[in-house]
């Protein structure tokens, strides 16, 4: 029979084979089966630091049996425009019911991304179609590769054993707080590729799904690249930067809502002190100390999203003329400093229209804004947090130096953020430095703007995750406003590539 032991406990410095013993102990016979479930550090005592862990063990060897999935029959045409989480994991899932799917990438391969990304960092030569938004492996690519998420979809375990069925370390299926890293995520990306390929998927590179023909309200066509090809079902897994792609969508007649999403800096803090911060005098021996901060201190929510700990802020635009910020860490964390997305919650209100693009338009503005005020060259403004809390100009660095690439240069940001977000940011910090000592730091860095959260839009889709009034297109993941983050895009995509199997099933 097979057990699950919660709340079993090991010190930091204690190795995870004492956890079999301690099986041993409960089953009274030597343990046949183990399998870590569940792993998290509690640190809310700094003078008892603890991993809780919850495990499965048997006394006998243990065997899970594996899915069928029904084939479909033909071959029918699925086109997917998009090679993130979601793009990806739908086209996984599609062929293992026997559906053959051609994946549309806008930019290039992985490998290739992350050469233009070092290239862009070090001389600011920007290429619109490979940057931190586009290009195989999506905006998470270049992240921490942070897998947890607030959802509680049953497919997040799925998701989490996929990632490491394709190369992601093993604890990413039973962290608290799982990560690939940067470094490793590429190769987890190229792996799920090379598999794709291998079952008889089709990967197209700098493709770009320039048009969606519809006929009495059901896909006709697509155009890609300018060409028209044939199609069955269309995944849109575009993302939340596909700019273009929701300005075509919308002249289609796609039903197209505006959304809600934060927007604001990155704050950066010496590690060391993030690790002082929240384990105490033993930080060194611990994982590099992360933190989620909310702020309710004002009229608008503030909060603290996709933090680095030891990672670096990197420049995330996607167009010509607009500075974007975003953090990444690789697999270790092990840079001098930490940063976060520090944003300010946007209400439909500021975008100052009712266009459905309207939040598009607020995030180019502030991208401009930044871009401008920075003397362009894509060099992001900053300020220390005590000369932006002080309405001071700031003049040098301390301690804390900002990693943004390609350069930075002095600005107020009051001069770039509109006033009602400055006067969030101002409540705000002062109230999370109550609960993380040192978050305002004087010397830490705030580098703008952070503006791609979320997507600004929502497509909308019926009960049968079809757009309206466009039967055969079905809307996926983060940039069609169904999702938030690589874990539950990921997860949509599987939900999509069900739909579209059991549909295909129903025809036959």
């Amino acid at each position: 029979m097979v057990k699950v032991f919660h709340d079993l406990v090991l010190r930091p410095r204690q190795k995870e084979s004492a956890l079999i013993k301690l099986c041993e102990r409960k089953l009274r016979a030597p343990c046949r089966h183990f399998k870590i479930l569940k792993k998290s550090l509690d640190a809310r005592d700094k003078s008892d630091i603890k991993w809780i862990y919850t495990v499965e063990c048997a006394s006998h060897p243990v065997q899970r049996e594996a899915r069928v999935f029904p084939q479909v029959r033909g071959a029918p045409r699925v086109a997917i425009a998009g090679m993130g989480p979601a793009g990806l994991f739908c086209a996984l899932r599609l062929l293992d019911y026997g559906v053959r799917p051609v994946l549309l990438e806008r930019g290039k391969r992985v490998e290739e991304r992350a050469q233009d990304m070092r290239r862009f960092c070090l001389t600011g030569d920007f290429c619109p179609s490979s940057n931190i938004q586009f290009g195989e492996g999506g905006a998470g690519a270049f992240s921490d590769g942070k897998l947890n998420t607030q959802t509680n979809s049953p497919l997040n375990r799925e998701v989490l054993e996929t990632f490491v069925r394709f190369g992601a370390p093993e604890e990413v299926a039973y962290l608290g707080k799982p990560h690939v890293g940067s470094d490793r995520l590429k190769d987890v990306v190229a792996n799920m590729r090379r598999a794709i390929l291998a079952g008889g998927g089709t990967v197209r590179y700098q493709s770009v799904l320039d048009d969606v023909r519809l006929r009495d309200g059901r896909l006709a066509e697509i155009c890609v690249n300018g060409a028209p090809e044939p199609c069955d079902a269309l995944v849109l897994a575009v993302g939340h930067s596909a700019r273009d792609t929701f300005e075509m969508l919308l002249a289609r007649g796609f039903v197209i809502e505006q959304k809600e999403f934060a927007a604001g800096v990155r704050i950066e803090h010496l590690q060391s002190a993030v690790g002082r911060a929240q384990y105490g005098a033993g930080y060194a021996a611990l994982p590099a100390a992360d933190y989620r901060l909310v702020s309710h201190a004002s009229e608008r929510a503030v909060f603290t999203f996709c933090m680095c700990p030891g990672g670096v802020v990197v420049p995330a635009a996607s167009e010509e003329g607009g500075v974007v910020t975003n953090g990444m860490s690789d697999y270790a964390r092990d840079g001098k400093n930490a940063n976060a997305a520090l944003v300010v919650q946007v209400r439909r209100e500021d975008f100052g229209s009712e266009h459905p693009l309207a939040g598009v338009a607020f995030q180019r503005k502030l991208e401009r804004a930044a871009y401008l005020a920075a003397g362009g060259g894509f060099k992001a403004p900053v300020q220390l947090t005590g000369d932006f809390l002080c309405d001071r100009e700031s003049y040098y660095f301390g301690e804390v130096k900002p990693t943004y690439a390609p350069a930075t240069a002095f600005v107020p940001l009051r001069a770039v953020l509109p006033p009602v977000m400055v006067q969030a940011l101002k409540a705000a910090i002062p109230d999370m430095n109550a609960r993380l000592a040192g978050f305002g730091a004087y010397e830490s860095v705030l580098t703008g703007v952070e503006t791609r959260t979320s997507s600004p839009v929502r497509i909308v889709r019926d009960d049968t995750l079809q757009a309206v009034r466009a039967q055969g297109v079905y809307p996926c993941g983060e940039g069609c406003g169904y999702a938030g983050g690589i874990t539950s895009a990921a997860a949509d995509g599987l939900r999509v590539a069900e739909q579209i199997a059991r549909t295909l099933l129903a025809r036959e």
